[in-house]
């Protein structure tokens, strides 16, 4: 989604550079002038429009690393007791 935002941005700004509404850079650096101005415009639209789908992957991941630390945990507290068992 991101790439599709920039790639929408870098869209932009080509045509408005080429119909004049937005400086052409200077010398040979059109570009690179123009693939700058439209990282610099899509990040906080990213950012913004894709506040959702962050959230809610933020959310899985965490789910996912707590039920890591649980197994873990469960797998420590096994082997803790089979130790303790053994040297009874």
């Amino acid at each position: 989604m991101r790439l599709g935002i920039f790639v929408g941005c870098l869209v932009l700004v080509a045509v408005l550079v080429n119909v004049g509404w937005v400086p052409a850079g200077l010398g040979d650096a059109n570009p690179v002038w123009v693939v700058l101005l439209a990282l610099v415009i899509s990040a906080p639209l990213s950012f913004v429009l894709l506040r959702k789908q962050r959230d809610e992957m933020s959310a899985q991941i965490s789910g996912r690393v707590a039920g890591a630390k649980e197994k873990l945990a469960a797998n420590r507290s096994q082997e803790d007791a089979a130790d303790d068992a053994a040297r009874a």
